[in-house]
């Protein structure tokens, strides 16, 4: 049962003073309307999406021409645009001539800091744009890039968009087949890399496996980003390929030409986990990438010119394309590139601290990890800068809202948010008006028709079902790559419920208008035909500190389903008869009767995908004895070999 009680409330002055009061205040003055509450805000959004966007766009100053039509198609969800006689550059909107002040800080563990001004980055994209026209790169031609979080990265994707070119990247600790499944689909004409990275303090050399990949990809050349060669303690690697600086070496830097183009021009490729076959190559749109993004980063967090804003994400996950969106808003960008571990659990809290952030976004399981080892950053770190700090990846335990509080910092705003790499955005949101609850996402973002759905396709609120979109969202994806009838675009999203985006997540709408994520659909359980969300179970066992942390599945027996759950235990500790007790006990008194696990079993590790996320349907196709389509997708596919053939789920 959820607290009452709010956490936190932001007070009066904040509220004021915030992004989205001062663009609430500006939409009642143009509509007449007066917004009492988020909720009466987010309705006309809604209600009034062209209007809503159309006002934004004006807001936050967007670089282009808008036109005059601001929505077309309204009639199919598939089929509707926004902005389409719009001509823009996301690249424009970011890139800015702005002096010496810093447009990225950067961190790779402790091996390496750096910063680059905003007139270094101009310069930066400057050269490479020359460096990408003279080997013929155009509009829609593709880049792929395994690359680390590095400035370097950010400069050669906004030098790709100034031309019209399409993003696509992963990071470099992706396996040969792995980054092959993904840029192998998508035909790049340039590949970049790096000559290497840093994790948990040891040295990285991708070089082989540049060398193999770039052999079976179509691009014509390979460029090489240094990062070891920046390190005085690394290694010296060998490189294959053309290093950044032998690249531009030949062009001086010069004004940047942006080539405006159709708000739908494709801007990223973004790619599903892979965990369940090769995976769907996502086409996300310039401008809706670009509103979509600058919605969330000013609006529901708060970031604006000057602020400094991190998120702990590698180039693999759509997170790094949310977080570089925010120069356009003017902010700073702080990057780190490693383990968030190395050399200790200290190592994002002292750059949080030395380098003053504002604003603090990680994954849920790092603030678990964190929790877990027992540190205290609110007793050993001064974080009074730190204005928000937001956690997504996968839902955040209501422990692990008290955390925030009890053990990082007692005045802030935790902003637990929920979206996704298929929309590049969040259905649901920060809320700088609102209480902070414990386990809830604060609700609806603006211009967002999210939404609770039973099986029947009808609203409910209190109860768990369907996350779905009613209405049109500018940050619709343009489709898959190559699924030119759209067939597996629309079955993806469309095909539950006809002309509306069911997004594949189990929700719940609470009491304060707020939002609880139990799990993705289908990975939910059904015992019996009820079906129940596998995070309440973790969010129950996941407090004992014998249990570091849970997998959970359906497995077929005796013509029901039966609930297992798979825990990592805590060092030392064993699974006897009287801990399994306790965890039963423990989820039934937390959760229900009908979510004990029929069976417990302990593993050594638990497989998760390269961005953190627990691997639900890995496990289960093993448990079934069906094969594991893609196991390079995994950060630690080695860990699928401890489910197969397991003695206890035989019987």
């Amino acid at each position: 049962m959820m607290n009452k009680e709010p956490l936190w409330t932001p007070d009066a002055a904040r509220i004021s003073s915030s992004p989205m009061r001062k663009f609430a205040n500006h939409c009642e003055q143009q509509s007449g309307l007066k917004f009492e509450s988020y909720s009466d805000f987010h309705k006309w959004s809604v209600d009034q999406a062209p209007e809503f966007w159309s006002e934004f766009w004006d807001f936050c100053n967007v670089i282009g021409i808008k036109g005059n039509r601001v929505f077309a198609n309204a009639e199919r969800m598939i089929d509707a645009k926004f902005f389409p006689e719009a001509q823009l550059s996301f690249a424009e909107n970011m890139v800015r001539l702005k002096g010496s002040e810093p447009a990225m800080i950067f961190r790779g563990e402790d091996k390496l800091q750096s910063s680059m001004s905003w007139d270094e980055l101009h310069a930066l994209v400057s050269r490479l744009q020359q460096a990408f026209a003279a080997e013929g790169v155009k509009s829609g031609d593709r880049i792929a890039a395994m690359v680390p979080n590095i400035p370097g990265t950010v400069a050669c994707m906004l030098a790709a968009n100034s031309i019209g070119a399409i993003w696509s990247s992963c990071s470099p600790d992706f396996g040969e087949q792995g980054v092959l499944d993904r840029f192998g689909q998508i035909e790049p004409v340039l590949f970049i890399s790096c000559d290497g990275y840093w994790y948990n303090g040891k040295a990285i050399d991708v070089s082989s496996k540049v060398k193999a990949v770039s052999a079976q990809l179509s691009a014509k050349k390979t460029i090489v980003l240094p990062y070891l060669e920046l390190c005085a303690d690394a290694p010296k690697v060998d490189v294959y390929g053309e290093r950044l600086e032998d690249f531009i070496n030949s062009f001086d830097a010069k004004p940047v030409t942006f080539e405006r183009l159709p708000f739908d021009h494709p801007l990223y490729i973004l790619f599903s986990s892979g965990t369940t076959g090769v995976p769907k190559c996502i086409v996300h749109r310039v401008g809706g990438i670009l509103l979509q993004h600058l919605k969330e980063h000013i609006l529901h967090c708060g970031n604006t010119e000057g602020d400094r804003v991190f998120y702990f994400t590698t180039c693999g996950w759509m997170m790094w394309n949310w977080l570089v969106t925010a120069l356009a808003g003017g902010s700073t960008l702080m990057l780190y590139d490693g383990s968030p571990f190395a050399p200790d659990g200290n190592v994002i809290f002292d750059y949080a601290e030395q380098e003053k952030f504002d604003f603090f976004g990680t994954s849920a399981k790092f603030i678990d990890a964190v929790r877990n080892e027992g540190r205290k950053p609110i007793e050993t770190h001064n974080l009074s800068s730190v204005k928000t700090i937001a956690s997504t990846g996968s839902p955040l335990s209501p422990e692990n809202f008290q955390f925030v509080y009890d053990g990082i910092k007692s005045d802030v705003h935790l902003a637990s948010v929920s979206g996704g790499t298929d929309i590049a955005a969040c259905f649901v949101c920060a809320v700088p008006w609102s209480p902070v609850y414990t386990g809830e996402i604060q609700g609806a973002a603006l211009g967002m028709a999210s939404d609770v759905w039973d099986d029947d396709g009808r609203p409910i609120h209190g109860e768990k079902g369907e996350l779905v979109c009613a209405q049109p969202f500018p940050s619709m994806p343009l489709g898959f790559w190559n699924d030119g009838d759209g067939v597996k675009y629309h079955d993806a999203y469309f095909a539950r419920f006809d002309n509306v985006w069911c997004h594949g997540d189990f929700a719940e709408w609470t009491d304060h208008s707020g939002m609880i994520i139990h799990g993705r659909s289908d990975a939910t359980l059904n015992p019996g035909g009820v079906r129940i969300g596998t995070a309440e179970i973790y969010n129950q066992v996941e407090q004992m500190p014998e249990v570091e942390e849970g997998l959970c599945i359906g497995q077929q027996w005796d013509n029901d389903t039966r609930v297992v759950l798979f825990v990592r235990l805590a060092e030392g500790v064993v699974l006897d008869e009287s801990l399994e007790k306790a965890i039963r006990l423990k989820i039934r008194t937390g959760a229900s009767p009908r979510h004990v696990p029929a069976v417990i079993v302990p593993v050594e590790d638990i497989p998760r995908t390269k961005s953190g996320k627990i691997t639900e349907l890995a496990v289960r196709d093993i448990v079934h004895g069906r094969k594991v389509k893609n196991q390079e997708a995994l950060a630690n596919p080695e860990a699928l070999a401890l489910f197969a053939n397991v003695s206890a789920l035989q019987t």
